[in-house]
């Protein structure tokens, strides 16, 4: 089986456009798939073909905050209709636009103007401005040299532009997912750069507020990471989803249905769906 239960689209932060996704996982043989754009359902709506060799499993992936921190919690076979799911996707909308504007607050006091109305020039929609879009302003301007050097000088974890006080807590995200019919799964856990304690804190905190699964396996990674991931999630006692974190075809470290299998100590989470 070829699964990818993480990518992204032109509704949010991805350059590839939800039929051009489609069009490209169908090219990669990929047998289950979900889109998991940020904090929005917009990609579902573009989809006005039917694609039979492809299982969608319809997916979000939502922001929170944890002891300050900022996490990603994907919600798969979520119903595309339901109030909790639309209650959240409004609420994340709002608090991803007021992000936005403090982001651009920051910018500002580094000399960079007009920061909120470039970034959106990159946006699919207000609701959708996020930190690529405004890396990508900062490039057009001559701000910094390429989009990694935005992170690591100003919007990267720690960062002048690193707001995330406004996210709703994992408990809450959570409900939300929960309450649309789906299954929450922490993503990417390795990218929070946590201590070991840290970590197993936030993955035991994370079930303890409903969560059922989490990512062993993000994009590309050492078999080692894979293994560790897969021990944990274990001894913790979760299922065990893969995604690809695909954001753009030039990207060979995310790049959409090359995920390496599962280890065989793993409990899958799409057998819930076959």
């Amino acid at each position: 089986m070829n699964i990818d239960f993480h990518c992204h689209t032109t509704a949010s932060d991805g350059s590839l456009s939800p039929p051009a996704l489609l069009d490209l996982a169908q090219e990669r043989e990929i047998d289950m798939l979900s889109i998991t754009d940020h904090d929005t359902l917009e990609a579902y709506q573009q989809l006005d073909q039917v694609y039979n060799s492809i299982q969608i499993i319809p997916g979000i992936e939502l922001s929170s905050q944890w002891n300050r921190r900022g996490v990603h919690i994907v919600g798969l076979n979520v119903g595309l209709s339901s109030p909790s799911i639309l209650e959240a996707v409004e609420k994340q909308s709002t608090a991803r636009r007021e992000r936005a504007e403090k982001i651009a607050e920051k910018l500002e006091r580094f000399g960079f103007e007009d920061c909120l109305a470039g970034a959106l020039s990159f946006a699919s929609s207000p609701e959708q401005i996020g930190r690529p879009h405004f890396a990508r302003y900062l490039v057009k301007i001559g701000a910094v040299s390429n989009f990694q050097q935005a992170f690591k000088r100003y919007l990267g974890a720690g960062k002048a532009g690193d707001i995330k006080d406004q996210w709703a807590d994992p408990k809450t995200v959570i409900g939300w997912i929960r309450d649309a019919g789906g299954v929450a799964v922490l993503a990417h856990p390795t990218k929070y750069k946590l201590t070991r304690t840290k970590l197993i804190e936030l993955l035991t905190d994370f079930k303890v507020a409903g969560g059922e699964a989490m990512e062993v396996i993000s994009g590309s990674q050492l078999p080692s990471v894979t293994r560790d991931m897969a021990r944990l999630c274990r001894d913790i006692g979760f299922d065990a989803s893969c995604g690809s974190d695909f954001h753009a075809p030039n990207q060979e470290w995310a790049a959409l249905g090359k995920v390496a299998p599962l280890p065989d100590n793993c409990s899958p989470i799409w057998q819930r769906w076959q």
